[in-house]
């Protein structure tokens, strides 16, 4: 079966299935009818299955590296990012059990436990700062409980269950992405256009400076030389008699330094009238204010 959906899919994900239920797998099969396959089995039979098949196809060899532990294959024809954004949308909180190693932070949030006053050695084991209010017991601040990847404890998992906290989420969680012949990591699908664009002109931006630095001519530094050139062209113009089309202007300005201040006047004729027309109203108050048709001391 796998040597057959290897022939017909080009594009597949190796996923990890920890803590995935038969119920969950059932849910996720269903959400990617249509647009994958999903395939279980045992590492040791997956594995001769890709060998038998390497001669028909070598580039499956890549592949073999990555069959260890809990894994399976979601076979697809269509985008990878669809059947990713599928993947991970299909996840359900699970309680944090003992021993379980915790695939992320988890923090209990200050709140009323709603439990007795017989509880509180249990918080006190815990470090975790309490306090009694109406005959229950009150976390008073945010306590970071676990931490990614470390064990989950007994105590630990038994204070969740109580407070009725499920931390975790499970689901198949992609590790590898093979496309055509192509194994590389599901963090490369969110690399979009834009991306790509950016880096490839920061590329050409470092290539086109060693290149102006060594004095070494490519397309990506010609421009950038051809600039510099008409640069110490214009500045050796201005400062001998020889002249070309591109120097006549700037002879003509320092020739008379009277065209650089012309924009200045016009700029300051148009600001004029506003700031009348603002200091206006301003001198009217004043006057209404000496004429009020008596002295101070009448």
């Amino acid at each position: 079966k796998i040597a057959n959906l290897l022939d017909e899919y080009p594009k597949c994900f190796i996923v990890g299935a920890d803590n995935v239920g038969s119920k969950q797998m059932q849910e996720i099969r269903i959400a990617l009818r249509g647009k994958a396959v999903v395939l279980m089995g045992k590492n040791t039979m997956m594995r001769k299955a890709i060998r038998g098949h390497i001669e028909k196809n070598p580039d499956l060899e890549r592949i073999l590296p990555h069959i260890k532990q809990n894994v399976g294959f979601v076979f697809t024809k269509c985008e990878l990012t669809e059947v990713r954004d599928l993947l991970l949308a299909n996840k359900v909180k699970a309680p944090a059990k003992a021993g379980a190693l915790a695939p992320l932070d988890v923090t209990v949030p200050a709140q009323n436990t709603g439990m007795g006053p017989e509880k509180t050695s249990f918080f006190q084991a815990l470090s975790i700062p309490t306090k009694i209010t109406k005959g229950t017991i009150e976390i008073i601040a945010d306590v970071h409980l676990i931490t990614a990847g470390d064990k989950v404890g007994m105590s630990e998992a038994t204070l969740l269950n109580m407070l009725k906290i499920s931390p975790f989420t499970y689901g198949l969680v992609i590790q590898k992405v093979y496309d055509s012949g192509s194994i590389f990591d599901p963090e490369i699908l969110d690399i979009t256009d834009d991306d790509l664009k950016n880096r490839l002109m920061q590329g050409i931006a470092n290539v086109a400076a060693v290149c102006l630095e060594i004095g070494y001519p490519t397309m990506a530094s010609v421009p950038h030389s051809i600039v510099n050139g008409m640069k110490n062209l214009l500045a050796i113009a201005a400062v001998t008699e020889i002249t070309f089309k591109e120097a006549e202007m700037v002879k003509e300005f320092l020739a008379d330094p009277s065209k650089f201040a012309v924009a200045a006047p016009a700029a300051a004729a148009s600001d004029a009238p506003a700031a009348a027309a603002a200091a206006a109203p301003v001198e009217e108050e004043d006057e209404e204010d000496d004429d009020m048709g008596f002295g101070l001391f009448d």
